[in-house]
């Protein structure tokens, strides 16, 4: 399943939101401007290395991508649960909280694969933790969704919370069965980093506060 978009209303421009999508795209551009031997040291020197983990490229890492349908498809996700989140938190607190479950994310990933020398990069933890907020605090949104079906493609509205944890359901699957093969394939989609970002979006959403003016909206919308 593919989202399109969300019913869920924002009330204030997502300034912190754009601004992520901006950062990532731009520095993915400059990525793209550099050669293949360049773009490697780099990548190397900014990615999150397990076997030479560094507390600083954990926050480089979430902005750094392997190739254009990484970059898009995350700042997708990004754009259609990001500025809800952001809304209902605030700017400052909605920075914070992004940046804590792509921590969360990374260190979940390194745990399970503490001797991987393949750079991980990717917003797609920090991603996952917005996605596991957005469950929370608004699970009867509909999300207009593309499902493709075999060589068929519909378009269908579902819940926010049967797209999100089937969603969810696929990255543990997932991530249980890349566990015996981490050490051998060296590389690959990040699961486990899926897994802990969107778990921590969970726990940290229902921790930090939010907005009054959402806690009055809730009362009429819910």
């Amino acid at each position: 399943m593919f989202p399109l978009r969300d019913t869920q209303p924002s009330y204030s421009k997502p300034i912190v939101t754009i601004a992520l999508i901006v950062v990532n795209i731009l520095v993915f551009l400059f990525e793209f401007s550099m050669d293949d031997y360049s773009r490697n040291t780099f990548i190397a020197l900014y990615g999150l290395v397990p076997d030479q983990f560094q507390w600083t490229s954990v926050l480089t890492s979430m902005f750094l991508h392997g190739g254009w349908m990484h970059v898009l498809g995350n700042m997708w996700f990004l754009w259609i649960f990001g500025d809800n989140i952001e809304d209902i938190l605030g700017h400052g607190k909605f920075l914070v909280f992004y940046l804590v479950c792509g921590v969360v994310a990374a260190l979940s990933q390194v745990a399970l694969n503490y001797t991987s020398r393949v750079p991980m990069v990717g917003a797609s933890g920090a991603i996952a933790g917005v996605m596991g907020a957005y469950m929370i605090k608004f699970p009867r949104a509909r999300i207009e969704t593309l499902v493709f079906i075999f060589f068929f493609i519909s378009r269908i509205d579902v819940p926010a919370w049967a797209m999100l944890i089937y969603w969810f359901a696929m990255q543990v699957l997932s991530g249980v069965g890349s566990i015996g093969l981490t050490q051998a394939s060296q590389g690959g989609t990040a699961y486990i980093a899926h897994v802990g970002g969107f778990l921590a979006g969970i726990i940290l959403i229902r921790t930090l506060g939010t907005r009054e003016r959402y806690s009055r909206r809730r009362d009429l919308y819910w």
